[in-house]
């Protein structure tokens, strides 16, 4: 036996110390390689709808309903299920309201009759698991009287009775609100095993931040980055031209609250910069998504604050456009292509009238120059992004959870698409020195993103990497884009709206292909017999009868407008996918009122399955990439007995 493979084994051992322990250990795993496969729930372009998100996630898109069914079919009401459904979803809040409602005697009843409903549930719940991973989801506090009330304990011949006595206990104690959160919330960590996110959570709406604590305390999540991820991501690693996008977007969906209260970054500088600079400029074509009865003199501030950061963005962007030629981004330095005295602009060999002429900032004979003003502002603002605590702890998540892509059990996530050539061909990029395609340009993007966050004794790499975040945000040639250009300058200075247009990566024409979608598969490694693509970033138009499923059922397109600023185009507020061993199912979603709602009138989310994809056999934790880690296990395991049995290794007690 090899020097090294037997120090290894001589290092298991210590945790399994003789053939009893070892044995027992493989006879284990083999019998979880036979249990049904983990659920698995995708969602993507969030876009900082905490609320509409959270509740999918506490429903399971749908599958606690799935559940409250098949445990009580017609033996309860329609109304008696709904009530249960959102005691789950919002039992602390559904608690409080029947309190409320419900006279000392009938608030005893009903807790009783909720337990019982629960246990129930959380049985169905938890019957492909093994007892050792549903007592690690069991919470502290009531572990061992939950384990007991899920097992099948056959000694007990009155177990109504049981049931009722461990129930009244609870109650007596006044710990039955305690005892339902600790329930409910088992019940929806057992219907979704692990969450993928594929891609942007931040920029838009209300709540990224919210997203993020969440998804901090989830059991078993990882993220595919998108673009509006990853320019949070540069912004946090001090990038200023990512940290001037962050604000901009902020300011232009009036969420700079995001910024200021949900991070603690102060902007009242950028404030006092803007009301001084443009104190006479209305600003008019830097409009907010404000609403009509928002405060008119704080709207006027936003416009400010939003052109003001916008000039400084553009500045920053030529500067990095500048020491990056190979990027190959120089036409879209537009700065330099204005006649300031006439107001226009030379764009690809056309003229154009700017709609706003006032440029108090720029220098024509250099203008990709901060003013001092704003160079003051900006190195305070990346003081604040670079030293926010709350916001690093998010990013640092990100990183650890997360990549460009992912290879799990038989499907390839990633945000955005393969850069492709017109004939369907990956297409070569040149970073560095070299040109990649393909995986190895993912990875070798990914590679230079984790530089420019984590990097700090090569400072050349370190800034290059800071450079590739903001390119990977904006560049035609970036996966998670996948557009010819970022039209920023132009949405805000032109009115011609073709001037406007950014043409899709050939990918979203040639993925109804199913030669392309096979050749993307077996570039990553994954097996296009069996395997699917799931993806988010462009909106489904689902109003104009376009699908989220592509190429027969291989690729699934999953942006189905959680943003508010989407639902208009795609006409519903958001795709999920749900995977568990019986198969594949997408489902849509209407959109979500209020968790008000939820309580009060228990009006759950409208959910449609758009597709269901059933497995000829179920699928077994064998069958998955944990499937294969167990198999490597019992092979370790294996080799550790046939060392006990030849005596190069002893047993201990």
């Amino acid at each position: 036996m090899e020097e090294l493979n037997l120090k290894f084994l001589e290092s298991l051992a210590t945790q399994y110390p003789n053939i009893a322990r070892a044995s027992t250990e493989i006879i284990n795993l083999q019998a979880i390689l036979n249990l049904p496969k983990e659920t698995e729930h995708f969602v993507s372009d969030i876009h900082g709808e905490y609320e509409q998100f959270l509740h999918i996630l506490k429903n399971g898109s749908g599958a606690i309903r799935n559940k409250i069914e098949d445990v009580f079919g017609n033996t309860l009401s329609a109304r008696d299920k709904k009530s249960l459904a959102a005691l789950i979803y919002y039992p602390e809040e559904k608690v409080e309201r029947m309190k409320l409602e419900l006279s000392e005697e009938d608030l005893l009843d009903w807790y009783k009759v909720s337990l019982h409903r629960l246990i129930a549930v959380c049985k169905e719940s938890s019957a492909k698991y093994t007892r050792s991973k549903l007592r690690k989801s069991l919470p502290p506090d009531f572990a061992y009287i939950l384990e007991e009330l899920l097992s099948e304990n056959n000694r007990v011949v009155q177990k109504e009775e049981y049931y009722n006595e461990i129930f009244d206990t609870i109650i007596r104690l006044n710990r039955a609100k305690e005892f339902i959160v600790a329930i409910s919330t088992v019940i929806q960590n057992l219907v979704v095993t692990r969450l993928h996110v594929i891609g942007d959570i931040f920029d838009r709406g209300p709540g990224p931040h919210i997203i993020m604590d969440y998804l901090m305390e989830h059991n078993n999540v990882d993220f595919q980055w998108g673009n509006h991820d990853i320019v949070w991501m540069g912004a946090a690693s001090g990038h200023k031209a990512c940290i001037a996008n962050v604000i901009r977007l902020s300011a232009r969906y009036n969420n700079l609250d995001v910024l200021e209260d949900g991070y603690g970054i102060n902007l009242v500088p950028l404030a006092s910069f803007a009301m001084e600079t443009y104190a006479n400029d209305p600003c008019e074509c830097f409009k907010v998504h404000a609403p009509d009865d928002h405060d008119p003199k704080e709207v006027a501030l936003n416009m400010k604050m939003h052109k003001a950061i916008a000039i400084i963005q553009f500045k920053l962007e030529g500067q990095v456009i500048k020491r990056r030629p190979e990027f190959n981004m120089e036409n879209r330095n537009l700065l330099d292509k204005i006649d300031y005295e006439r107001g226009t602009i030379v764009i690809d060999g056309k003229e154009y009238e700017l709609l706003d002429k006032s440029f108090p900032t720029i220098d024509p004979k250099d203008p990709y120059r901060l003013s001092e003003a704003e160079e003051s502002l900006m190195d305070r603002l990346c003081m604040k992004f670079v030293n926010c605590e709350k916001l690093q702890e998010h990013v640092r998540f990100l990183f650890k959870k997360g990549g460009l892509y992912l290879c799990y059990n038989s499907n390839l996530l990633y945000h955005g698409c393969v850069p492709l050539d017109e004939k369907g061909n990956f297409r070569k990029v040149k970073i560095g020195n070299k040109e990649y395609a393909g995986k190895e340009l993912y990875d070798v993007l990914e590679y230079y993103a984790r530089k420019g966050y984590y990097e700090q004794d090569n400072k050349e790499e370190h800034e290059y990497g800071k450079d590739i975040m903001w390119y990977i945000w904006s560049n035609e040639n970036s996966p998670v884009y996948g557009k010819e250009k970022m039209a920023t300058f132009e949405r805000y200075f032109v009115a011609d709206k073709d001037v406007q247009i950014e043409r899709k990566d050939h990918y979203y024409r040639l993925i109804e292909k199913e030669e392309v979608a096979n050749r993307i598969m077996e570039e990553f490694g994954v097996d296009p017999e069996k395997g699917h693509i799931i993806n988010g970033h462009m909106p489904v138009h689902v109003k104009e009868g376009e699908s989220p499923v592509k190429c027969n059922g291989k690729v699934m397109i999953i942006d189905g407008g959680f943003s508010k600023a989407y639902r208009g185009t795609t006409g519903i507020a958001g795709y999920t996918l749900i995977y568990n061993s019986r198969g594949l199912r997408l489902v849509s979603h209407e959109t979500f009122t209020s968790t008000e709602d939820v309580i009060e009138k228990e009006i759950d989310v409208h959910s449609d399955t758009v597709i269901r994809e059933i497995s000829t056999q179920r699928e077994r934790v064998g069958d998955t990439e944990t499937g294969k880690k167990i198999r490597e296990q019992i092979a370790d395991l294996e080799q550790l007995l046939h060392a006990y049995r030849t005596g190069q290794i002893l047993e201990r007690e």
